[in-house]
């Protein structure tokens, strides 16, 4: 398994996605489409970038009853997409159900990936307003071994993790990590973030990277410097 930069196409359009994608001349980015995008155009934007020739992370984050996330999966499964995620906090039954649903007849299927606890939380904010009391590395520790029990592929969690992450559920068990910024950008709205070159370092698989590419003024010069921080 190589180590790859997904960028966060985090747009409203499918023109503004087409316009920031139309930059890309040589090498094509994996891209993430989460729910902005999704919801403003529906399953065919997928299948059109799909069609451009890029690897598609399609982040809904799906969290309901285990039957309803097992049909739906068996929807996503038909995009042809090429790693899909939902909440680690729906239960390992619903975990077990997304994957039953996500599996073609054939066998095959897309990477499927739980999240832990968003990159936005942090401690304050997951006692105060989640009510778990519990330190958060050993929440997130008990959701990925949850997830590795359902069978899933891996896991979203911080940069912060990833390390401990393939410590408590082996080192081919995936870690995505959003919250990844340059040594000189903004953090945002992140609490938990780490640069391209930490995140390689202490064992992410997969960085998401979104303003610091999107909002740059030269988005491919910035998708470069990350995958020569991160993969090279």
């Amino acid at each position: 398994m190589g180590k790859d930069v997904i960028v966060a196409c985090d747009f409203s359009s499918a023109a503004d996605v087409y316009a920031f994608l139309d930059k890309f001349t040589g090498r094509k980015p994996f891209v993430k489409i989460g729910m902005e995008l999704f919801y403003a155009e529906g399953p065919q934007i997928v299948k059109d970038i799909k069609a451009r020739g890029h690897k598609i992370f399609l982040d809904l984050k799906l969290h309901d009853i285990p039957n309803t996330v097992k049909k739906s999966m068996a929807v996503l499964s038909r995009l042809d997409v090429d790693m899909t995620n939902l909440h680690a906090a729906g239960t390992i039954s619903m975990m077990e159900a997304a994957l039953e649903g996500l599996t073609r007849p054939d066998g095959s299927r897309p990477m499927l990936i739980a999240v832990t606890q968003l990159t936005s939380t942090d401690q304050e904010r997951m006692e105060n307003d989640l009510l778990i009391k519990e330190p958060i590395d050993k929440v997130v520790m008990h959701y990925a071994s949850n997830a590795a029990k359902a069978g899933l592929d891996g896991v979203v969690c911080s940069p912060l993790e990833a390390g401990k992450v393939h410590d408590t559920c082996g080192k081919d068990f995936v870690t995505v990590t959003p919250g990844v910024r340059f040594a000189d950008g903004d953090i945002g709205d992140q609490k938990r973030v780490m640069t391209p070159a930490e995140a390689k370092k202490i064992g992410s698989d997969y960085i998401v990277v979104g303003r610091p590419i999107t909002a740059a003024e030269d988005p491919v010069a910035a998708y470069e410097r990350c995958v020569a921080e991160f993969v090279d």
